[in-house]
């Protein structure tokens, strides 16, 4: 099942080294040209590691940018403007629908928009849980997942952490 992703999930994953995760759950992700910019245009200019991993991944072929049409553009610009989102993330939204695919995002309106077109959401974090559920990844990821972007980057709280940790244990509980 593909999705359709926007910055923040491609750039957290590859930031603690599984963005090979979403290849192994999703087999393919789409990415609008916007996100593409946004994380590996300038992700390299800044010289941030994580962009080359999601380069190396376009190169490998199963992350695949796409243009929207013209078409798409208005109608992505008008959802802008009503549901004050970034112009890429309604792109990235639109091309999820159109293509009727899951949508990979971190931001909450995105989330929550994403529902309401009826699209299955997944997070950073829930493509961590899942990836632990499939036996990808074990709990010690997911604790070093907390630790480095829970803490530095992500802003998630004390409370989301020990839920995210509770879910692990229900997920693998003989696990370490």
């Amino acid at each position: 099942m593909p999705a359709v992703s926007d910055a923040g999930p491609l750039i957290h994953l590859a930031q603690v080294g599984r963005l090979n995760l979403l290849k192994q759950i999703f087999g393919k992700v789409t990415i609008v040209r916007s996100v593409k910019h946004e994380v590996v245009d300038e992700g390299i200019r800044l010289s941030h590691p994580d962009a080359v991993l999601v380069k190396n991944a376009m190169v490998e072929g199963w992350i695949t940018v796409v243009t929207p049409t013209s078409r798409l553009l208005r109608r992505a610009k008008r959802l802008a403007r009503q549901e004050k989102l970034s112009l890429s993330d309604s792109q990235t939204l639109l091309v999820a629908k159109t293509l009727t695919q899951s949508l990979l995002t971190d931001e909450k309106p995105l989330s929550i928009l994403g529902r309401m077109y009826g699209l299955g959401v997944w997070n950073t974090w829930t493509v961590l849980l899942e990836a632990l559920r499939a036996g990808f990844i074990g709990k010690v990821e997911i604790h070093a997942a907390i630790n480095e972007l829970g803490q530095k980057r992500h802003k998630l709280s004390a409370r989301r952490a020990e839920e995210i940790l509770r879910i692990a244990d229900r997920l693998a509980p003989s696990d370490t």
